[in-house]
């Protein structure tokens, strides 16, 4: 496996300390990787020509401007600017769920939502944070600055899982808020009722913001892969039951698969960009989701 790959990879990211350098990581390794693709200069737009100067990068001569007029030119490029992003964080108690040795919902969102704002402020963007379980626990509006990814990194490092959710009041509620027409990107397993989550992903769009949803879950809760009698305790509610996964599983397989079908018919509908991510998925997937996302708001 090449280098920068490795760096995708949630087992990998896991191991290392420091927030800052889990997203910078990720978000190297993801532009390495897009360079090497057919989606070279993603991110950017073409301005105009300048005169080779010593130190400059030879990749970016215009070898057939050369052919023409026997003088080396790079190319420059303009950096898209301008969009106004908020990350919209689900800190909720389900979150906190894992197995196998993965990462929890939380920390997969969490590193997912740390390299979104480590690509968002490369590219010149502004953005803001918002951390939420049953109402609104923090919210960091958005900039456009180098210190400013300090105190999203910081406030993404000491998240902790807890509380019950409420989704569609939350949003709602930041609808409203966010004045400025923007890029509402949101992160969480969406463990609420459909139809009311699915009226307040409308009700941003109805102000005009444009709406991205990673639907994150461990791959448990889509598959059910149990083959013995297990205790299920909701991590909000601290309820419990138990049941014997064999009987079950067939139609929970089956409730789920509707269910995905249905929320997903219902976000294009509306309008809304809907990925299903699980914790064992490489990062550059989300990211790439994200930049077809941003291309097209370009």
């Amino acid at each position: 496996m090449e280098s920068y790959r490795r760096f995708l990879l949630p087992e990998v990211i896991c191991k290392l300390r420091r927030i800052d350098l889990k997203a910078r990581l990720v978000v190297e390794g993801f532009l390495t990787g897009l360079h090497r693709s057919p989606y070279k200069g993603f991110s950017v737009e073409f301005a105009e020509y300048r005169q080779y100067m010593p130190g400059d990068e030879l990749k970016r001569i215009d070898w057939k401007v050369y052919a023409k007029t026997d003088r080396f030119y790079i190319r420059e490029y303009q950096e898209e600017t301008n969009l106004r992003a908020y990350l919209l964080l689900d800190t909720s108690g389900s979150m906190g769920y894992k197995a196998n040795g993965r990462l929890t919902k939380l920390e997969y969102a969490s590193y997912l939502a740390a390299s979104l704002a480590y690509l968002l402020l490369k590219q010149k963007d502004s953005v803001g944070l918002v951390q939420f379980a049953t109402k609104i626990e923090n919210y960091i509006p958005a900039r456009q600055s180098g210190a400013h990814l300090s105190v999203l990194l910081h406030a993404l490092d000491k998240i902790k899982p807890g509380g019950e959710t409420d989704l569609a009041q939350t949003f709602h509620q930041l609808a409203e808020r966010i004045r400025r027409r923007g890029l509402v990107i949101i992160l969480s397993d969406l463990f609420d009722s459909k139809d009311r989550v699915i009226k307040a992903l409308s009700h941003f769009r109805h102000r005009k913001h444009e709406v991205l949803v990673f639907h994150i879950l461990d791959r448990n809760e889509l598959d059910f892969a149990f083959s013995q009698p297990l205790i299920l305790k909701d991590l909000e509610t601290q309820k419990e039951l138990t049941l014997d996964p064999r009987i079950v599983k067939k139609d929970y397989q089956y409730a789920v698969n509707e269910f995905f079908n249905d929320f997903r018919r219902r976000c294009r509908e509306s309008l809304v960009d809907y990925h299903l991510i699980l914790t064992d998925t490489p990062f550059d997937r989300a990211l790439f989701s994200y930049m077809e996302k941003r291309k097209r708001l370009g």
